[in-house]
């Protein structure tokens, strides 16, 4: 199949209707979860990842389950012949409770699959280019650059060499930014 056709037969339905509760959960830099998760699925598609129903469907779905945490599992594992592999993936990227979040990185990094680690590097991408200075702090922006750059570059550098300029490009602006309006 090409990729119109991987596409034109990808079911996302069932995803965004429980995606649908993140609506609610609204995000620090303005507009609320539920955008995030399209941003995130329009990363992969830029990346042409059109063939992996699994990770198009979990990406509308990652922070789901963290966000949401009465979330019905077993109705989420229901919803099609990839659910089960779909809720398998969020839960291998949704952050433990009380976990921190380097570990939860490093746990992503050095035993996640790889498709973990692609899901968690277009988060990521989103999450940098909602990373706005009139909102988080410098120092919390700089932790959150030496994070990516310990945690989420070397993921990319496993699974996507594209991703990984498109990573350096946006840390090494946000680190140009905070530097210019010292």
């Amino acid at each position: 199949m090409n990729e119109i056709e991987l596409l034109s037969n990808l079911l996302l339905a069932p995803y965004i209707i429980k995606a649908t509760a993140l609506i609610g959960v609204e995000r620090r830099v303005g507009g609320n979860q539920f955008r995030h998760a399209f941003a995130t699925l329009g990363i992969l598609l830029d990346y042409k990842y059109f063939s992996d129903a699994v990770l198009l469907k979990a990406s509308v779905i990652h922070d789901l389950i963290e966000d949401v945490p009465w979330t019905d599992q077993q109705s989420l594992r229901s919803m099609d012949r990839d659910a089960n592999q779909v809720v398998d993936l969020v839960l291998e990227v949704t952050k433990p409770v009380g976990m921190e979040k380097s570990d939860y990185l490093n746990r992503i990094l050095t035993q996640g699959s790889r498709n973990a680690k692609l899901l968690k590097v277009a988060d990521r991408i989103s999450n940098l280019t909602d990373l706005h200075r009139d909102i988080f702090s410098d120092q919390k922006i700089s932790e959150y650059l030496d994070q990516t750059e310990k945690y989420v570059l070397p993921m990319a550098e496993e699974v996507n060499a594209n991703m990984v300029l498109e990573l350096k490009d946006l840390i090494k602006r946000r680190r140009a930014l905070l530097e210019l309006l010292k």
